[in-house]
């Protein structure tokens, strides 16, 4: 909607007739008054702000208020705090080796459960005994049972004691609070040092547990171990088992493989006799091999006899010389076969030489050759002898080696278990504790409550939350329209005009008579506003209604009549609302519209002329029973367009639009139709719901009037207009008139008939 400023007084009064009337008015966009979203506007808080400001500054003055009476009501509170640092690495109470790795452990629960471990009942109860709060008649008054007096010091205690661990860090902050200073450094020191010796106690008794139970497991290992070595020697004994080996008999492992019949007398003896066997059996093949081999041997070992060796000797110088001389004589020749007798002598001699050492080798060799066989056989034999006898300790060693191996496992877990008792013996109740005090409490020497300025902040914060919480909820539930913005954004109507509140003491009457009051002013703008809507002319037929009775449309009526006969035009104000009229003439009473509906007469006889020049009026007659009924008929068309033959501008002040059929009836044979919304008054839906029923009546809505405006309640510091923020200038060059006060609304207006 373009907002529209009111011309000058002279400008009006130069307005001629025909730029009033001339024409048809435009036809006006069907409105949209369907809910829309709401939206964020400064301008809308600014109103709030300036129209609740001083609900808003009692809240706060009052919250500040409060908090400097709470505060100087408050006993101070003294508060000492101490921070520890608590150690994550778990220890491992049944290590068996020293150079492992600590078990994995989550560190935030970890420290989770050991800040459940300082707000814990039983450390309070510890804290309480070593300060003797339970006896300090300043901490706790009123109790003469013991346990009573402690459940109530331990409790009050409780209530004033913080764990905050620091995010990110190792360290845990624990604070007391209490209004003796000296108390609160002495409980909070008293908790840190309580929760290093409850820890400590914790530890120790999981090592006295430990040291117990692996003490009881000892005694009956023990006697496992005790009654499996008696089982084993009594077994062995019985067996006619003798074991050899150091790792047998109660000094074996776990693990080892060793039987009795590897360790025996016998199996000893096997192994000996087995290794004397296999030389044997060498030494009886290698003399085997001899004997086989004896003649070439024997031959050679003659060959290589000295005796033989000589006549070897002899015989080639004799074969020589025989050679030689066989190049001079004839081998027949005496001593050539005396040379050859000779060769066959010593022949011969080495023949026999050799045969006879022959013999002797061979007897040698075949005599070693049978001692070696007679020897191998004996060995073989005993072999086989030890060899039954270890193969029947073997059997009888079965049991022997289970009997074994229960011993082995029994010593090792008695060697284990007896290692444990040891380490836990040593480190038992000894060793770092999980938790060590890094600052201890120092008795405070200012309070930590009440803090003055954090009262004041919370006071000033509070009173502004509760103020303007308190502004806009009133605002929220207040769904009346008060300002024009309101009337643009949540009815989404055009906005004609503004008309302000008259003061109490001001009539209504004489406001308008003044030509140059606020009232006339705004009445000129707003006559100005439906011209410009309507395509610079006003319309023919308008109709003025209202949601409700009282908001001020029969005032707006006669205030539109007035301005458009002063501008020149010929009006007929018609006074349609039946069911109470607003205006009266010194006429009989059975004239006026009531008349006109229910007979034929001319309308020009009902309409009385009053002291205003172009100004006419139509009363609404005697009330009948029936004013809708008369209105649905034809004759309202007939009795309007006889009017407007007569006149330039008809206008209808009709009854409100809820819960009356007579306005929606009106405004569809209407070419215009103004909505008056008193401002502060009248509720969102219900003009919603007006709006409404006259679209369905296919009425033309040009727009609304905001009526009794007040401009201090929409936070405006200009007063109000057409910008809504720097007013209409009215007074312009004159004497500012009063503040207007509640009723604008004319119930009795006397009009003189002229002939």
């Amino acid at each position: 909607m373009t907002d529209i400023t009111a011309t000058s007084l002279p400008e009006r009064a130069a307005m001629s007739r025909d730029q009033l009337v001339q024409g048809s008015p435009a036809p006006v966009e069907p409105i949209d008054t369907r809910k829309t979203p709401s939206q964020f506007d400064v301008n809308e808080v600014w109103r709030v702000l300036m129209k609740w400001r001083w609900l808003i500054v009692g809240m706060l003055i009052a919250a500040v208020a409060a908090s400097i009476i709470v505060t100087l009501s408050t006993t101070p509170v003294y508060r000492s705090s101490a921070t520890l640092e608590i150690n994550t690495q778990p220890m491992q109470l049944m290590q068996q080796q020293t150079d492992l790795q600590p078990a994995a452990r989550n560190e935030a629960q970890f420290l989770t459960t050991q800040v459940g471990l300082l707000s814990s009942r039983t450390l309070a109860e510890r804290v309480m005994r070593t300060v003797g709060l339970a006896n300090d008649d300043a901490f706790v008054k009123g109790y003469t049972n013991l346990a009573d007096r402690e459940g109530a010091a331990v409790g009050k205690m409780m209530q004033h004691f913080e764990v905050t661990p620091l995010r990110g860090s190792n360290l845990i902050v624990i604070a007391y609070s209490d209004p003796n200073p000296a108390r609160a450094a002495r409980v909070i020191n008293a908790y840190a040092q309580g929760f290093i010796d409850s820890t400590l106690e914790r530890r120790y008794n999981a090592t006295a547990f430990a040291r117990q139970f692996l003490q009881t497991r000892l005694s009956s290992t023990r006697e496992k171990l005790e009654a499996s070595e008696r089982a084993l020697v009594a077994y062995a004994r019985s067996q006619n088992i003798l074991s050899l080996s150091s790792s047998s008999a109660g000094t074996g492992k776990a693990g080892d493989n060793t039987s009795p019949a590897q360790d025996s007398l016998s199996a000893q003896s096997l192994v000996s006799y087995n290794e004397a066997l296999s030389a044997a059996t060498r030494d009886r093949i290698a003399a085997e091999q001899a004997y086989r081999q004896a003649a070439p041997t024997a031959n050679a070992a003659a060959d290589n006899a000295s005796a033989v060796q000589g006549l070897r000797s002899l015989l080639a110088g004799v074969e020589a010389d025989y050679q030689q001389k066989l190049g001079t004589f004839r081998p027949d020749f005496p001593e050539m076969v005396a040379l050859r007798q000779r060769m066959a002598s010593i022949s011969n001699s080495i023949a026999a030489e050799t045969g006879k050492i022959s013999s002797a080798q061979r007897d040698m060799l075949r005599s070693a050759f049978v001692a070696a066989q007679g020897r191998e056989r004996q060995l073989f034999a005993e072999v086989n002898s030890y060899r039954t006898n270890v193969l029947d300790l073997r059997s009888r060693g079965i049991q022997y080696n289970i009997l074994q191996r229960d011993l082995d496992t029994n010593r090792t877990i008695y060697d284990g278990l007896l290692q444990r008792f040891k380490e836990i013996g040593t480190a038992g109740g000894v060793g770092e504790s999980q938790a060590a005090i890094v600052d201890n409490g120092r008795i405070p020497t200012s309070p930590f409550t009440p803090n003055v300025y954090k009262n004041l902040a919370i006071g000033l914060l509070a009173g502004v939350i509760l103020g303007l919480g308190l502004a806009f909820a009133i605002e929220f539930v207040d769904d009346t329209l008060k300002t024009p913005e309101d009337v643009i954004n949540k009815l989404k109507v055009p906005l004609l005009g503004i008309v302000p509140k008259t003061a109490k003491d001001v009539s209504f009457v004489e406001e308008l008579k003044d030509q140059r009051s606020e009232i006339s002013e705004a009445y000129y703008t707003i006559m100005s506003s439906i011209q410009f809507i309507s395509n610079s002319n006003f319309p023919r037929t308008a109709l003025v209604t209202s949601t409700r009775p009282s908001e001020g449309k029969s005032s707006t009526s006669l205030a539109l009549a007035q301005n458009l006969a002063r501008a020149g035009a010929k009006v007929v104000l018609v006074d349609a609302d039946m069911r109470k009229p607003s205006f009266k003439t010194s006429q009989p009473s059975d004239i006026g519209l009531a008349t006109l509906l229910v007979t034929p007469g001319r309308t020009m006889d009902h309409v009385a002329t009053t002291a205003l020049a172009n100004l006419s009026l139509l009363p609404s007659g005697p009330i009948p029973l029936n004013p809708a009924e008369l209105l649905a008929t034809n004759r309202i068309e007939a009795i309007l367009s006889e009017l407007s033959d007569h006149f330039d501008i008809v206008l209808i002040d009709s009854p409100p639009v809820l819960g009356l059929a007579d306005s929606p009836i009106l405004s569809a044979i209407c070419d215009a139709t103004i909505l008056v919304v008193e401002a502060g008054s009248a509720r969102r839906p219900a003009v919603l719901s007006s709006l409404r029923r006259l679209q369905s009546a296919n009425a033309s809505i040009t727009g609304v009037i905001l009526t009794k405006y007040n401009p201090k309640n929409g936070g405006y510091g200009y007063g109000y207009g057409s910008g809504y923020g720097y007013g209409y200038g009215y007074g312009y060059g004159t004497r500012r008139q009063k503040r207007y006060g509640e009723d604008a609304e004319i119930r009795q207006l006397d009009i003189d008939r002229v002939a």
